[in-house]
């Protein structure tokens, strides 16, 4: 693959609440620079909602020589507000001096009104799992989709003109006429399991370059079997923060390398030009190892590193996290 890489989070912003409420430079510098030096990435992917973040963190990723993919993202926002942030933040990356990929959101139909019936995304995932009309919604979010893709691509190119893309999920339809890359939040369940080496040959011999832009597994045993499903371990606070999980779960670091082994050689395999591990950190899911097993929010994160509230690690004694068994498989393929 020509772009190794993973997911660096700057804070999903929503109601204007982030979910990385301290944002240091200086850690960021130092964690981008694990990125390229240790994990051997050759590209990360720098996602969030604050175009000023994004802006600065992308400025240090180029400087340490990494491709940067350019990703705002938008959480429960209208087609107005997802213009306008659009707008800003490819102006943002024009400005900037390296290899950018602009990448206009992503899972626009599930994380943002008006595409899929609901109002918010577990409403809208649930209206995908009844059995009656799931036809019909999706033929429908995918044309509500295209239009509002057709004309956010024409948005971001009057001020960036390099190249552009959309982080899709499998059920959108997507026209990738206005797009420079094939883009795909794509995970392997238990589900999929026969069909998904299969399905990223088709999506390589559609003939454009072919990023998956979002991969991974959490850290319990049979994460892996969930694919992008972990997350619903989690119970959330009355303010959509993780408060704990939802029953026992075991631990299982080497399962959720071994997942990340197993794909990355699949898209190597097939032809995938890019691909980006989720997610280096999840700093609101943290790694509480001494109490009450569901108060460990990690076991269903996916990042490769484990993030600590309390302590710093010891691998990297500056930092307050402790690389995972994800960490170095994703190092080991990379390098």
């Amino acid at each position: 693959m020509r772009g190794r890489g993973i997911t660096y989070d700057t804070g999903f912003v929503r109601d204007g609440r982030t979910s990385r409420p301290v944002f240091d430079l200086r850690q960021v510098a130092r964690e981008l620079s694990i990125i390229r030096a240790d994990l051997h990435c050759t590209a990360v992917r720098i996602t969030g909602g604050d175009p000023e973040r994004i802006e600065a963190a992308a400025a240090i990723a180029l400087r340490e020589g990494l491709e940067v993919w350019f990703s705002p993202y938008p959480l429960e926002l209208s087609e107005r507000a997802m213009l306008a942030l659009f707008a800003d933040c490819a102006r943002r990356a024009a400005g900037l001096h390296g290899d950018v990929v602009f990448v206009a959101g992503a899972e626009l139909s599930l994380m943002n009104p008006g595409f899929l019936p609901g109002g918010d995304v577990r409403e809208r995932v649930a209206s995908l799992r009844r059995p009656d009309g799931v036809r019909e919604t999706i033929d429908g979010l995918s044309v509500r989709l295209n239009d509002f893709l057709g004309r956010a691509a024409p948005a971001v190119r009057e001020h960036f003109r390099g190249p552009l893309t959309y982080a899709s999920v499998p059920l959108e339809r997507v026209d990738w006429t206005p797009f420079d890359f094939v883009a795909v939040d794509l995970y392997r369940s238990a589900r999929v399991a026969d069909q998904f080496a299969e399905g990223v040959r088709t999506l390589v011999a559609q003939g454009k370059p072919v990023a998956i832009t979002e991969f991974g597994s959490a850290t319990f045993r049979g994460a892996g079997d969930v694919g992008a499903e972990a997350l619903d371990i989690v119970e959330y606070d009355p303010d959509g923060g993780p408060a704990r999980l939802t029953g026992d779960h075991e631990r299982d670091e080497e399962g959720q390398a071994g997942y990340l082994r197993e794909t990355l050689e699949v898209f190597d395999a097939e032809g995938v030009d890019s691909a980006f591990v989720f997610i280096f950190a999840l700093g609101d899911h943290v790694h509480r190892p001494d109490g009450d097993p569901r108060d460990d929010l990690d076991l269903a994160s996916y990042g490769v590193v484990k993030v600590y509230e309390d302590r710093a690690g010891e691998t990297y004694p500056d930092l307050p996290w402790e690389p995972k068994a994800a960490f170095h498989a994703v190092a080991d393929f990379y390098g």
